[in-house]
């Protein structure tokens, strides 16, 4: 069993299953993010204006591997999109909004 270690693996092919619910998406307009030793917590929340309550619609935990995969994929998309649209100009304003979690059934 002699392996020639030049030798590529066939692409192992990955079926991935997406639901109807799960397509319709979820729009979020802040994202928070905590970690530890061995995971990446990234909250997707809903803020609204004039609300001052916002909901964690999704809690997305991660390895610190997987993190650093996520950051180059999306590096790569925003320069692909920028090239396809232009520039993406951040806004000046950064949000002015105390932050705290609480628990369901909190007030």
């Amino acid at each position: 069993m002699n392996e020639d270690k030049g030798q590529k693996r066939p692409d192992q092919q990955i079926n991935v299953e997406l639901s109807e619910e799960v397509a319709e998406g979820t729009y979020c307009n802040l994202a928070m993010i905590a970690h530890s030793n061995s995971e990446f917590v990234i909250d997707f929340i809903r803020l609204m204006p004039g609300v001052p309550k916002a909901k964690v619609k999704s809690r997305i935990i991660v390895t610190p591997d997987h993190a650093r995969r996520l950051l180059a994929a999306l590096k790569d998309n925003i320069e692909k999109y920028e090239a396809a649209f232009g520039k993406i100009n951040p806004s000046d304003e950064s949000p002015r909004f105390p932050i705290s979690f609480g628990t369901p059934g909190e007030a």
